[in-house]
């Protein structure tokens, strides 16, 4: 019989079943596709909820809801992903910071709580370095940050950013029957994906059949897998971590046991160079706990609020 708390989780990962009302903002040259938490409360303090490579603004629906008595939770599909169509210069991380902050400006009055996983972990340093006064949190969720250890990920991320193979590699991929692509995605993205409901499940299938039928994605996910290349080999001085040690705000740093994207080895050295970093470490989870472990993500980011 399952534990109180295997039960609640459960529950707490079938949220995300829950599809946001969703409207269209105009950023710059790109209408963006917004999506708002339901019910939160209207006084509540802004969250921005930033996805990474190959995710979408759905990435977030659990943790969004979970949170919604606490911040006014918004998240967007990044040009080139999702159903927002790409900039006309298709983006890395810098571009989309970019982005996101004139965003921002026309969306937020006041300091946001800022979320990013993965390559949007990256973006939301970069935007919480350079603007610190826009950011009252940062929650980083297996953020890409540079990691000299060579591994099989790194790797394939190289051959990804290649101007020949990775193409190459996107169209092979799109010749696999969709079964074996979801099954695929799911092996990398989550810790453990044969303990996740048959709702979530479902809605985690539909979202990547409707994410492939958009004709930009291979393009926007070789773009931000060169940029995620890049910025491993800039010079330590104007690296992602020497720009995580300029972020001043409380920060919460995320990572999973099983994360096969990101290695969760270096979240030592995350919490050291975030100078008020406090770190939560999920032994079962994968590259995306807010998805898969959104009840201890929320706990965690409660903790870092004032007062709490």
């Amino acid at each position: 019989m399952a534990s109180y708390s295997e039960v609640v989780g459960r529950e707490s990962v079938a949220l995300a079943a829950r599809e946001w009302p969703s409207r269209t903002v105009q950023v710059a040259d790109v209408p963006m596709l917004v999506r708002d938490v339901p019910d939160a409360r209207p006084d509540a303090e802004p969250a921005l909820f930033v996805h990474g490579l190959g995710g979408s603004s759905t990435n977030w629906t659990a943790l969004g809801l979970l949170l919604s008595d606490v911040v006014r939770g918004v998240a967007m599909d990044l040009p080139g992903f999702g159903h927002t169509p790409p900039r006309n210069d298709l983006g890395g991380i810098n571009e989309h910071a970019d982005t996101l902050l004139e965003f921002m400006a026309g969306e937020f009055d006041r300091p946001v709580h800022l979320f990013g996983n993965s390559m949007g972990g990256s973006i939301a340093v970069v935007l919480a370095a350079r603007h610190p006064e826009k950011v009252a949190s940062l929650t980083l969720i297996s953020p890409a940050m540079p990691n000299p250890r060579p591994s099989a990920v790194a790797a394939w991320f190289i051959a990804l950013s290649a101007p020949r193979i990775g193409p190459a590699v996107m169209r092979r991929s799109a010749m696999l029957p969709f079964d074996r692509r979801v099954k695929t995605a799911m092996s990398m993205v989550f810790g453990d994906p044969r303990s996740l409901p048959p709702e979530f499940v479902a809605m985690y299938e539909a979202e990547l059949h409707r994410r492939e039928e958009q004709p930009w994605i291979a393009d926007a996910v070789l773009a931000g897998a060169r940029s995620i290349v890049q910025s491993q080999l800039v010079p330590a001085k104007r690296s992602l971590w020497a720009e995580a040690a300029r972020v001043t705000c409380p920060t919460l740093l995320v990572y999973g046991g099983r994360d096969r994207l990101v290695d969760s080895g270096i979240r030592n050295r995350a919490q050291q160079t975030f100078p008020n970093a406090r770190l939560l470490y999920l032994p079962q989870s994968g590259h995306v706990a807010q998805m898969e472990h959104p009840d201890q993500v929320a706990t965690a980011f409660r903790q870092l609020l004032p007062g709490r």
